[in-house]
């Protein structure tokens, strides 16, 4: 009996020195974790030494979630108010009205979709908002990191991808979107000398790896199929 109750008392001590250990290993771990960029513990003078090497405007951010930070409201209200007024050829997200001659094969052949109705809808085309109403009163962290969008394409509609870029860039917030890049994976069309896109020497079939690896930010959005983001989230 007494080896009994020797064993049981030594498995007692155990579990109450884990309970007295262990969430004070976590607190440590996570007190070294938070440590702000230049004291002791943290790689300060690294971080700022590698953005000072980049060619990009805005500096990297330092970002810990949940950062004893308050929260706001990043829904650009104006803009969503002036999205749902706009009418006009598909707007909305409605259809787009074809005349019989307008319905020709072709239109379709390149493209997998009708790139003449591309063409003549607006780049900045309004969505309806369709977001569950609790999203609508959701609130974010008030700093969050800045992002590298990265959109790789190949023989691409010209309309349709600006499209994407125009509706990243005005229905996302602007401190947050540090750059897009676009990842052309080797389009033997004629493309616009103009739009700046990094083109693949051969055809992968996998560009937005390519996209990773050029990309400067430690923050990635992986945009595929030329989608249209809808009304402002951060």
């Amino acid at each position: 009996m007494r080896r009994k109750e020797k064993r049981l008392l030594q498995a007692v001590a155990l579990v109450l020195a884990a309970l007295v250990l262990l969430p004070n290993v976590g607190l440590w771990a996570l007190y070294r974790e938070r440590q702000p960029d230049g004291t002791p513990g943290g790689s300060g003078a690294a971080a700022a030494a590698a953005a000072g090497q980049g060619s990009h405007n805005q500096p990297k951010k330092s970002f810990f979630f949940g950062d004893r930070q308050k929260l706001k409201d990043w829904h650009d209200k104006e803009a969503i108010k002036r999205d749902a007024q706009r009418v006009g050829d598909g707007e909305q997200g409605k259809p787009f009205p074809l005349t019989y001659a307008e319905r020709v094969d072709q239109a379709y052949r390149e493209n997998g979709f009708n790139i003449y109705v591309s063409d003549k809808i607006s780049l900045n085309r309004s969505l309806p908002d369709i977001r569950h109403p609790n999203c609508k009163s959701k609130r974010y962290l008030e700093t969050l990191p800045n992002t590298s969008i990265i959109i790789p394409f190949h023989n691409e509609g010209w309309s349709s991808l600006l499209r994407t870029v125009h509706s990243v860039l005005n229905r996302s917030p602007p401190e947050l979107i540090a750059e897009i890049v676009l990842v052309d994976d080797f389009s033997d069309r004629d493309t616009d000398p103009v739009f700046p896109a990094f083109r693949a020497e051969g055809r992968q079939g996998c560009s937005q790896f390519d996209g990773l690896l050029l990309a400067y930010y430690s923050f990635l959005v992986l945009l595929k199929g030329q989608p249209v983001s809808n009304t402002t989230q951060p």
